[in-house]
C-alpha cells in the first residue's frame, strides 16, 4: 500500500466509515428506558354521580383504571370538552378515556356503556 492510501483507510475507520449503519443505532438505542409494563389506554366503566357543565367537571364513580394503575373511586374529573358533558346526567352508566395532563385528571371521552 502507498502512504495515501493507509492515510485514507486509517482516516476512514477513524470516522467510523468502516462501520455498519446498524450497529451505530443499535448501541445507541437504550430499552431499559421503555415502560412496558402499564397497559395501553382504554375505556373504563363508570357511574355518573354529578354533572357541572359550567365548570366543566364531571364525578364518576368508577372501576380500575389500568393505563393510571388507579384502583377504583369516586372521583371529580376535568372534561377536556365541556361539551362532552352534555351527553351524560346522573346514573347513566358510562366507558370514559380519562388521560393525566400535568398532574390532572382529564376525560377525553365518555360514551353510554352498552
Amino acid at each position: 500500500m502507498n502512504i495515501i492510501q493507509k492515510i485514507t483507510t486509517v482516516s476512514a475507520l477513524a470516522m467510523g466509515i468502516g462501520l455498519p449503519v446498524g450497529s451505530v443505532a443499535q448501541t445507541t438505542m437504550d430499552h431499559s428506558k421503555m415502560d412496558m409494563s402499564r397497559p395501553a389506554a382504554s375505556m373504563t366503566e363508570g357511574e355518573v354521580k354529578k354533572v357541572d357543565i359550567e365548570a366543566g367537571k364531571v364525578t364518576i364513580k368508577h372501576g380500575e383504571i389500568k393505563h393510571m394503575d388507579m384502583p377504583g373511586m369516586t372521583m371529580v374529573f376535568t372534561a377536556k370538552d365541556k361539551n362532552l358533558l352534555g351527553k351524560v346526567k346522573p346514573g347513566d352508566k358510562v366507558k370514559f378515556m380519562v388521560v393525566n395532563e400535568g398532574g390532572k385528571m382529564v376525560v377525553t371521552d365518555i360514551q353510554p356503556a352498552q
